[in-house]
């Protein structure tokens, strides 16, 4: 092992010393060299690079630095989009739940894709219209340019529409709720009283 490692180690030396530009013919008299003697200096000196690299390359993969990286084993994400010059900023906001950072076209975005949650997480219908108020506000302001950056894509919502989705989601969620509290009701007019009570002592938990 220790020779093998030795062996990986000049042949490192040895790629890093022909990248340097100390092998015979590296270095070109700009007097007395042809276009040819350069043109072949300068192919050598690329593949003395090349080698270079894939010897740090493979050293690198023996010592483990590429084991274990995030997204081992995973289909590749985002393959079906178009290219996004901006990609990295956008992951980088979603993957850390960034707000208020970044230019408008893309925070506007990752807005509008949590604003359902935003907006049924609002206590009234009066919240949810000033959330797209604001929200559509925003927009427009951000299509101005005012601020520089890439172009806003991010469309404005239709503020009758949303809200009668709103109210959609919130009955079904009402609805959902007022069928769960009476099978609760029917199982437990099921039980005996002492069943009862400690169905009652596990809902409340420890110490009640």
């Amino acid at each position: 092992m220790a020779r093998k490692n030795e062996r990986s180690d000049t042949r490192l030396n040895v790629a890093r010393y022909q990248v340097d530009g100390s092998t015979p013919g590296a270095g070109v008299d700009e007097n007395g060299a042809d276009e040819n003697e350069a043109d072949i200096a300068g192919q050598t000196r690329m593949e003395a690079r090349a080698q270079y690299v894939e010897i740090q390359i493979q050293q690198a993969m023996r010592a483990g630095a590429f084991d274990n990286l995030p997204g081992a084993g995973k289909p590749l994400t985002g393959l079906e989009q178009t290219y996004d010059p901006d990609w990295w900023i956008r992951k980088k906001i979603e993957r850390e739940n960034i707000t208020g950072l970044g230019p408008p076209a893309l925070t506007l975005r990752t807005e509008n894709q949590t604003l359902d949650d935003r907006l049924d997480a609002a206590p009234s219908e009066h919240a949810a219209r000033q959330l797209l108020t604001d929200f559509n506000a925003r927009i427009v302001e951000a299509r101005r340019q005012l601020k520089g950056g890439p172009p806003v894509i991010t469309p404005t919502r239709d503020i009758d529409d949303e809200l009668a989705r709103w109210r959609e989601r919130r009955s079904a969620r009402m609805s959902a709720a007022h069928q769960a509290r009476e099978r609760r009701e029917a199982e437990l007019r099921a039980m005996s009283w002492r069943e009862r009570r400690r169905a009652r002592r596990a809902e409340l938990g420890p110490g009640a």
